[in-house]
């Protein structure tokens, strides 16, 4: 099967034709027809996230059709059935975390295209229990988004509460979806940007956005709580100065540059700062249901999988207008 492969971070992904993957037990074989372009995947290529598997075949917001069951896999799957693959590829159930409902936590958890073999190929085995059914309402590219900066842009915008006026740093494919989320549910949106970026504030505006503006503004009004997706550490303390008392900022990235040090004053009067790690089932399953009664709607940039390495240029330097999606003809 042909296959986009990082035989070393910092090095562009190498177009290969490699062995077609056979299901092992618990898993699913999945012929791939989307896979969505993500920041962490920039952040796994360019040796910013220790570790990989290398070689590796990157890619986690994989959309397919069952081609194989393996032996004792989910039975909510059968041949032919749509599924989403997401980041969290696998957990041993065992674990302190796993026990608690933090499976997101797991000492021992497995990540689609970082630690295990990811969606920039023809095929992909999958664990039938980590797999997603999708909703009808999206074709293969529209759901290809949802199965990360969906889920993670959920759970992060789930840990700000019912914050009335929440904040969003850095307005890119998570915080356009989960924006469309907080204004269904009438939250009041201030937007942030990189500064002088006036046509990305007035997408926000237009969006339904209350306010938007620089990174470097404060806004109109303290926010009760701010998500941080830009992966700029210190908007952490830019952040905190923009909160209400008892409010919080939420980091929902997996990598993020350094965050200066900021007076205690800052934080005092009960403001809290938390990160996201990674999702759940639960959080799939909660998102996959609320995605289409919103409903969300996914702006897409589509690239042939042997384009990977120039989707992921463009994406590196600002170039796209929605998020790249690698399509995977026969």
């Amino acid at each position: 099967m042909r296959a986009m492969v990082l035989d070393k971070p910092t090095q562009p992904l190498q177009s290969r034709d490699v062995p077609k993957p056979k299901p092992a037990r618990g898993q699913l074989l999945v012929r791939i027809s989307a896979c969505a372009v993500c920041r962490t995947d920039i952040h796994v290529v360019d040796g910013e996230l220790p570790d990989p598997k290398l070689p590796l075949i990157p890619g986690h917001q994989i959309v397919g059709r069952v081609e194989e069951i393996g032996e004792r896999a989910d039975s909510k799957f059968q041949i032919g059935d749509r599924v989403g693959i997401p980041w969290l590829g696998w957990t041993d159930g065992d674990c302190a975390y796993c026990r608690s409902g933090r499976e997101n936590l797991c000492d021992n958890a497995l990540f689609t295209g970082y630690t295990i073999d990811g969606g920039y190929s023809d095929f992909t085995v999958a664990d039938a229990r980590f797999c997603f059914h999708l909703p009808d309402r999206y074709n293969d590219v529209e759901a290809a988004p949802l199965l990360c900066a969906g889920l993670i842009g959920y759970r992060s915008y789930r840990k700000t509460g019912n914050a009335r006026r929440l904040g969003i740093y850095g307005f890119g494919n998570a915080a356009h979806l989960i924006s469309q989320i907080a204004l269904y549910e009438e939250r009041d949106l201030f937007v942030f940007t990189r500064p002088g970026d006036t046509a990305t504030q007035q997408d926000a505006k237009e969006l339904g956005a209350v306010w938007a503006g620089g990174s470097d503004e404060m806004p109109p009004e303290k926010l009760d709580a701010a998500i941080i997706f830009a992966s700029v550490g210190p908007l952490v303390p830019a952040a905190l100065r923009a909160l209400a008392k008892g409010g919080i900022v939420v980091c929902g990235g997996i990598h993020m540059t350094d965050i200066p040090s900021f007076p205690y004053a800052d934080l005092w009067e009960e403001r809290v700062i938390t990160s996201v790690a990674n999702l759940t089932r639960r959080d799939g399953e909660e998102f996959f249901e609320l995605a289409p009664r919103v409903p969300i709607k996914t702006k897409t940039e589509t690239f042939p999988l042997e384009e990977a390495n120039i989707a992921l240029d463009r994406f590196r330097a600002g170039q796209l207008k929605g998020t790249a999606v690698l399509t995977i003809a026969e």
